[in-house]
């Protein structure tokens, strides 16, 4: 079997509320392969977006380790961390938090010159990926001129310009219509397919969960698969 491209072992995450302390994770346990597309299904409140923010890189469990690949993170410094989320994590969420004042192309071409890459090949690399998912006609439009799906599919496609190793998404289909939704869902499956990244998406959609590969959720702390 492949390297997971994330491994959560035994995160515990609590949080202090004034005299009380709220344990969100106890123990929980995660591997994801390349490849592979997981729903995250869980009630409000029951620790999704910690466990999100724990497998990105953007929060520090108190106890446990967070493999991205083989490379373990929990001692990693800061600086370190934020290398490796460029490089290695992609993020898509509920908004797309496109920049306004920009394209489609130029959003998606941001990234890969933050991370070094030359114009033209960040171009080039933007015009192919929005065009496979359906926005070659789209490539000069801002933000405003286009409709929420295609928003949504900009925001994916950035997400995925620096080929991260995973992709994790909070509800990337929660502000659309169930048939633009559903587009955009498909669009996001067939790039984790044809690219071969590892996906977590957490959604309250049960028809988009149930057309993953694996269904979990979190109970008393802990992942737990769903049939």
């Amino acid at each position: 079997m492949s390297i997971p491209a994330l491994q959560l072992a035994n995160i515990c995450r609590a949080y202090r509320q004034g005299e009380n302390v709220v344990t969100v994770l106890a123990g929980a346990d995660l591997e994801i392969h390349p490849g592979e597309m997981v729903a995250l299904v869980a009630p409000s409140g029951a620790g999704k977006s910690t466990l999100l923010h724990i497998a990105g890189l953007l929060e520090h469990p108190d106890q446990g380790e967070v493999f991205i690949g083989e490379r373990a993170t929990a001692a990693l410094d800061d600086e370190t961390r934020t290398l490796l989320r460029r490089s290695e994590i992609g993020f898509v969420y509920q908004f797309h938090h496109l920049l306004p004042e920009f394209t489609a192309r130029e959003n998606v071409t941001l990234p890969q010159r933050v991370a070094g890459l030359g114009e033209t090949e960040a171009n080039i690399r933007a015009t192919e990926i929005l065009t496979f998912l359906g926005l070659g006609h789209r490539l000069d439009h801002r933000p405003a001129e286009l409709s929420g799906g295609e928003q949504q599919r900009v925001a994916i496609a950035r997400a995925v310009a620096n080929t991260p190793r995973l992709l994790l998404a909070d509800e990337p289909t929660g502000n659309l219509d169930p048939v633009t939704g559903d587009h955009v869902f498909t669009t996001l499956a067939a790039i984790v397919k044809q690219s071969g990244l590892a996906a977590l998406v957490a959604t309250h959609n049960l028809d988009l969960a149930a057309r993953m590969d694996r269904r979990i959720t979190l109970r008393e702390g802990r992942v737990v698969a769903l049939a």
